[in-house]
């Protein structure tokens, strides 16, 4: 699963770092990155094939998205919940997200994500852990999209994160990850291949890294850049004084 992300650079960062794809909608999110503690139903930048303005041109361009992937054919009457993660080897043949895998493929950028790890099998209480690339740059998760039109006549794009099992790393506290590309492979996860499925496998562990955080995460209304310090997991010593 993934339902956290976070993003520590400006807008003009995301484009310095993603500068093959067009700017498009960026500045529609202004005072909303960075994001620190960022969680499905949030709208968060991605990056499409687009028709460039004016030309009949496609090409990679920034967009802005709702997390949570809904049908084009959603009516306000359905209840079922967004797909926020889908996994890679039911992706084919889903009946939400295969079609727009097959055609609606997009990136999502981010500076790391969180994942939670179980204190104990038979507890409730999770340890928060945030995960990133060792360098600390900017990477794309893999991701699909639609467009609902809303009746009041609002065209809304949405997405999902596809998920595949874990890294030698991740594993550790997950059996799942979100899909990760590397550079190399952006174009083609955007390109029209019905099925580049040989991307979705787990990400380097030599290439990420991860450490324990505050379980303020938990609370979406902790959302400052300190939510993704680092905590000390280590038993307190406790020294007693006895007065002579």
């Amino acid at each position: 699963m993934c339902t956290r992300v976070y993003i520590k650079e400006s807008l003009d960062e995301l484009a310095r770092s993603f500068a093959f794809a067009g700017q498009g909608a960026l500045e529609g999110l202004v005072g909303r990155i960075p994001r620190y503690n960022g969680a499905p139903g949030q709208v968060y930048p991605v990056i499409i094939q687009g028709a460039a303005p004016g030309t009949d041109l496609v090409a990679p361009v920034f967009a802005i998205a709702k997390w949570g992937l809904v049908s084009a054919s959603r009516t306000l009457g359905d209840r079922r919940l967004p797909l926020v993660n889908v996994r890679c080897e039911k992706i084919p043949t889903h009946g939400l997200a295969g079609p727009a895998y097959r055609s609606r493929r997009c990136l999502i950028p981010v500076n790391g994500f969180f994942q939670w790890k179980p204190i104990s099998p038979h507890s409730r209480d999770r340890q928060p852990y945030a995960i990133a690339m060792k360098t600390g740059v900017l990477f794309a998760l893999a991701g699909v999209w639609e467009v609902w039109r809303h009746p009041a006549g609002i065209d809304i794009r949405t997405f999902a994160v596809i998920t595949c099992s874990s890294n030698e790393m991740m594993t550790t506290i997950s059996d799942q990850m979100p899909v990760i590309l590397h550079r190399r492979d952006y174009q083609r996860w955007l390109s029209a291949d019905p099925n580049p499925s040989d991307l979705m496998k787990p990400y380097s562990a030599e290439l990420m890294t991860m450490w324990p955080i505050s379980r303020d995460v938990d609370d979406l209304k902790n959302s400052g850049p300190d939510i993704i310090n680092p905590v000390d997991l280590r038993p307190q010593r406790h020294v007693n004084y006895r007065l002579r």
